[in-house]
């Protein structure tokens, strides 16, 4: 019996979607983005560096051959290909098909033909198009041989700190798990986080303290699980705003926004109702990829890329290079490190079931 399960993570950015997996067991064997910053992160905080900065179109059949050959089996392939990547889906007789991001993903699972597939990407990809995209993943991926089944996740049911919602579909081999669909149900539900359990052990930068030292022990199960073998805070630097932006910040209540203000106040830079403070009690708003109108629930200032981070649950070990702006679109880009621990459970379940059966 063979226990060792490889992944391959397709448009893996900085790596949230893999590590949620890792914590299951599996093994990384290849990462594929054409971002060298978030290749870069990805490969830092791995013993095996197995991320290749590289436009998955010219990963090339051959390439894949091999891989193949040198795993033996694929356990599973893992990815969010960009949305732009349907644009072609819908008008298969103009251009090349190689142009389209999301059928590179299915040229890597119709060849290498993994246990499992899942396929994360935006919500709205459920109605683009009156669902044409929708159904064209369901029927390409059960024409090659798997029972698909997909459904919209909002991460802070899964003790994610941040009310982000995506769209999952997950494949299963018809030949190894027979008339058996992924059953979202099983993906075990968690007791909600809010930004402010899931930062306020956190230094305190409008009080100067120091940035990479926790102002106090865990506080909660999710706090310490952050910061399972950390003993430094990494990547928390302050971002400084001008005295006129703290000022305006600094009327707008927990859970506020600028509407909250007289209108001179909003007036004064053009904000608009996204220029917003956490709700300490809630989980936090989807976490965009640039956090300039999205501020602390207390402080001054927009989160840190390391708050950041914590609101994606990833590990407070996982360090992210790059410059802060490039920090930033990382880890907003990421699927949450807690969602994708969740589903990896489930799959897990199902691969050890039929391993029994062999």
């Amino acid at each position: 019996m063979n226990n060792n399960k490889t992944l391959i993570d397709l448009f893996c950015g900085a790596g949230g979607f893999s590590i949620g997996f890792e914590m299951e067991g599996f093994e990384s064997v290849l990462a594929i983005d054409k971002w060298d910053d978030a290749v870069n992160t990805y490969n830092y905080n791995r013993e095996h560096k197995c991320a290749l900065s590289i436009d998955i179109n010219d990963y090339s059949d051959e390439m894949l051959f091999k891989l193949k050959k040198d795993h033996n089996e694929i356990t599973g392939v893992i990815g969010g290909p960009p949305c732009q990547g349907f644009s072609m889906v819908g008008k298969r007789e103009i251009g090349d098909e190689r142009n389209s991001l999301y059928l590179q993903y299915v040229r890597f699972v119709k060849t290498l033909m993994p246990k499992f597939f899942i396929l994360e990407n935006v919500k709205g990809l459920l109605s683009m198009e009156k669902g044409i995209y929708k159904d064209d993943i369901i029927k390409r991926f059960s024409d090659l041989g798997y029972n698909v089944n997909y459904r919209l996740l909002k991460a802070s049911d899964y003790g994610v700190p941040q009310s982000r919602e995506r769209v999952f579909f997950v494949g299963l081999r018809k030949d190894l798990f027979n008339d058996v669909f992924f059953d979202f149900d099983r993906v075990e539900k968690k007791e909600m986080v809010s930004t402010y359990d899931a930062l306020c052990d956190l230094p305190s930068l409008d009080n100067n303290e120091d940035p990479t030292k926790y102002k106090t022990k865990p506080q909660n199960n999710f706090q310490s699980l952050m910061r399972q073998n950390s003993s430094k805070i990494l990547n928390n630097e302050k971002t400084i705003h001008t005295e006129q932006t703290i000022n305006i910040i600094s009327r707008i209540k927990d859970g506020g926004n600028i509407r909250d203000l007289p209108e001179e106040y909003y007036k004064v830079r053009n904000y608009n109702a996204a220029f917003k403070r956490m709700n300490s009690k809630l989980p936090s708003g989807t976490i965009d990829c640039g956090h300039r109108n999205y501020f602390h629930y207390t402080e001054n200032r927009v989160p840190t890329a390391r708050e950041s981070a914590r609101i994606q649950s990833f590990p407070d070990t996982y360090f992210f290079t790059g410059n802060k702006g490039s920090q930033y679109t990382q880890i907003g880009n990421a699927v949450p490190v807690l969602l994708s621990n969740a589903i990896a459970k489930v799959i897990s379940k199902y691969l050890d079931s039929t391993e029994e059966d062999i």
